[in-house]
């Protein structure tokens, strides 16, 4: 039977693996440009794709559990991914993470790679230039991760 920690490295490394597959490929192109919406409509395209989110990590979980014989308990499973997910489902709403962002000092960084920030990439025209991610984004996926460690932890624990 593996020890505590070999359990919480095996079960972080499912739920990070999770985490990139659902919140990349399970999501659908509505629910990324919707769930952010304070409307009625966001908070269901949030949702919609916490679900999904969940439903993926729950998945590559049992996965690695069976494959490994790893001890997870439902209890520590159920806490785990229902943190994870409310996390998620927080930060995702965007102005929520926008608002811890400038709280925290972060708000410049958070609009970095976007026009709202003042040194935003431009082409020689002078529009906006493709690049490869924001403040936003980043500052997004470091809080994913953070929850993501809280809920391996859990897992492991229990």
């Amino acid at each position: 039977m593996p020890d505590t920690a070999a359990v919480f490295a095996a079960v972080f490394t499912a739920l990070w693996v999770a985490h990139t597959v659902g919140d990349h490929w399970a999501q659908t192109p509505a629910q990324s440009t919707t769930k952010g919406q304070r409307s009625r409509a966001g908070r269901l395209a949030c949702t919609r794709h916490v679900t999904t989110l969940t439903l993926t990590k729950a998945l590559l979980l049992a996965l690695t559990a069976a494959a490994l014989d790893l001890p997870l308990s439902i209890a520590g499973v159920t806490a785990g991914l229902t943190l994870d997910a409310a996390s998620h489902w927080w930060a995702d709403r965007r102005f929520t993470l926008a608002r811890l962002a400038e709280a925290t000092g972060k708000g410049e960084f958070y609009r970095l790679g976007t026009g709202a920030h003042p040194a935003h990439p431009v082409t020689a025209e002078g529009d906006p230039a493709g690049h490869l991610g924001t403040g936003a984004y980043a500052l997004d996926q470091s809080f994913h991760a953070l929850f993501l460690f809280f809920a391996a932890l859990i897992i492991a624990a229990l």
